[in-house]
């Protein structure tokens, strides 16, 4: 099943890096960068799921990734349960013939439990990247809620991305000392994409008036937020380009049918509200960098935009990136139309209230998580302890 060449057995550790969606490879690319630049400790090998196919294959292309091993996995209208049934067998399949000595996962999707618990059962150490996120509602957000739960129980090292992380793993009573704090990846991988040049022209934002006024850049997909949550999400939208004359707003519309059929049937016709394709994840970036204000329900987004210096209107009724919140970052609104509209109107006729959500001390990380990752993984691969002292670890400054 596997058509990989195997180094032969040596004192460095042989990781197993998987991925299956956008977000992960976003979050694992500098982490396979890192640990690629240590041959003589690791032999990466990376592994796509490919959950989502063509997101997937985008993000890779931008951070110059091929996959080692690619199961392509994913089938039109699968379930949850049809797509963590078919991770579940290849991975124990493939996890036999690579042989890994650790696997390494990121975050809370399908494909994150279904891997470990495959490794879990071949006895595979796991270090889960991105630890320790919890809403504390099982429900909300679904299913991830559930997926990172389970899989902190599958886990030999918990590389949290915030202080704040590694103290909810430690209230579930797992061994502080496999718990570090590493900051959070994206941070890594938005300062490596930010220096790369970017001609809005080659992209489907061309055209578009994004100069014409302040930008306010949404995006709206979450299985929680479809029907009255997302139509009331869409009428605020509408509501504040009639009260702001200078608002221009681009919404990458998610190609899920149950976004997609409310999305443009409620704004479609509206004016200065730009409806568009997916976009990549370098373009998104860069549109995000443009943009005056962001609403978002993305778990990513939410770290990305204290990263970028942009204040955020995060359209859940809960969330499990509290430290943005925390630090005066952003601000949960839920999904009243009503309460949207007062918030976003807040910051765009109030300039000390917009600068007040801006700030330089980012509560996500310094762009060097995945070096302290490496760091972490190197040292439990010698047995050493601890795996980062108190001075190695990620503390955010304050805001």
């Amino acid at each position: 099943m596997v058509n990989v060449t195997l180094a032969p057995r040596s004192p460095r550790k042989r990781v197993a890096v998987v991925m299956g969606t956008r977000p992960e490879a976003i979050k694992m690319a500098p982490v396979v960068h890192a640990l690629r630049r240590h041959p003589d400790l690791f032999q990466t090998l990376v592994v796509a799921t490919a959950q989502h196919r063509q997101m997937l294959d985008q993000v890779m292309a931008i951070f110059r990734i091929a996959p080692d091993v690619d199961l392509d996995l994913m089938q039109p209208d699968q379930s949850l349960s049809e797509l963590a049934a078919r991770v579940l067998k290849t991975m124990d399949a493939t996890l036999r013939d690579l042989q890994p000595d650790l696997l390494l996962v990121q975050g809370d999707t399908t494909t994150v439990l279904a891997t470990a618990l495959a490794a879990f059962h071949l006895g595979v150490p796991v270090g889960h990247v991105e630890a320790g996120l919890r809403s504390h509602d099982l429900r909300n957000p679904f299913p991830e809620e559930m997926n990172r739960r389970l899989t902190s129980v599958l886990t030999a090292v918990h590389l949290a991305p915030t202080p704040l992380a590694a103290e909810e793993l430690k209230q579930e009573r797992i061994d502080p000392s496999r718990i570090v704090v590493t900051g959070n990846t994206v941070v890594d991988a938005l300062h490596e994409l930010l220096r790369e040049p970017f001609d809005i022209d080659a992209t489907p934002l061309a055209g578009l008036p994004l100069d014409r006024g302040r930008l306010l850049v949404v995006t709206s997909h979450r299985r929680e937020s479809w029907g009255r949550d997302l139509e009331n999400t869409c009428l605020a939208l509408r509501d504040l380009v009639g009260r702001f004359a200078d608002l221009q707003v681009v919404y990458p519309v998610h190609l899920n049918p149950n976004v997609r059929r409310t999305v443009i049937e409620m704004l479609g016709d509206a004016g200065r509200i730009h409806l568009t394709e997916p976009l990549d994840y370098f373009t998104f970036v860069n549109l995000m960098r443009r943009s005056h204000l962001i609403l978002t329900d993305s778990g990513g987004v939410q770290e990305e935009a204290p990263t970028l210096g942009k204040p955020l209107l995060v359209l859940r009724k809960l969330t499990e990136r509290p430290e943005a919140f925390q630090a005066g970052l952003s601000r949960v609104v839920g999904n009243s139309r009503e309460t949207i509209v007062a918030e976003a109107s807040r910051l765009l006729e109030d300039p000390h209230a917009y600068r007040s959500m801006v700030s330089a001390a980012n509560p996500f990380g310094d762009g060097r998580a995945s070096e302290r990752i490496v760091l972490a993984l190197g040292r439990w691969a010698a047995s050493q302890t601890p795996l980062l002292t108190a001075d190695e670890e990620f503390r955010p400054a304050a805001a």
